[in-house]
């Protein structure tokens, strides 16, 4: 009997953390960022599928774009809604990509009014094609998203069209880190 209930407990609580936080089985983890990539795919592995009903998301076919979140800073930290932070280095080269900024639950943090994502169409860059985004409730110069709220948030990186999606090419070096700059 209790072997029954350890095994139902350990299956119960892989799979949770699995789904929840984008552990183990079925992701892709690269620094901070997550991703499902089979999200799209025609036959999806089971925990993909899980995480597709559970999400109750419309998501992209994987030859259009792959989702990334982080939920913690390049050290480790949970991003938190009152820092600032800053995004370097650049993306995997893709025709179009968007960040976005949201609570555990999906709704936008951004204030009403303001921009509700940075976009690689309007983001000043370096000479080397890198980008420094600044994501945080203080003001920052360049490429800044603002943020409100208090509590833990994710940062979205969408990536659409991207070659990646062809298995050519290893991106480990291609997403940026995420540093936390200042927090009360």
């Amino acid at each position: 009997m209790l072997a029954l209930v350890t095994a139902i407990i350990t299956g119960f609580g892989l799979s949770y953390v699995s789904l929840d936080r984008g552990w183990l089985f079925g992701t892709m983890t690269i620094g901070p960022w997550v991703a499902w990539p089979e999200v799209g795919s025609p036959e999806p592995d089971p925990y993909t599928r899980a995480y597709i009903a559970r999400s109750g998301a419309l998501h992209q076919a994987r030859a259009e774009g792959l989702r990334f979140t982080a939920r913690t800073d390049s050290d480790g930290a949970a991003l938190d809604l009152r820092c600032n932070y800053r995004i370097d280095g650049s993306t995997p080269v893709a025709a179009f990509w968007t960040l976005t900024a949201t609570d555990p639950e999906g709704a936008l943090v951004t204030p009403p009014g303001m921009d509700r994502a940075i976009h690689s169409a309007r983001v000043a860059r370096a000479e080397d094609g890198s980008a420094t985004l600044h994501v945080g409730p203080g003001i920052s110069a360049g490429n800044w998203l603002e943020i409100q709220g208090e509590g833990d948030f994710e940062l979205i990186l969408t990536i659409y069209d991207s070659s990646v999606f062809s298995g050519i090419g290893a991106f480990e070096n291609t997403l940026p880190s995420i540093t936390e700059e200042r927090c009360p």
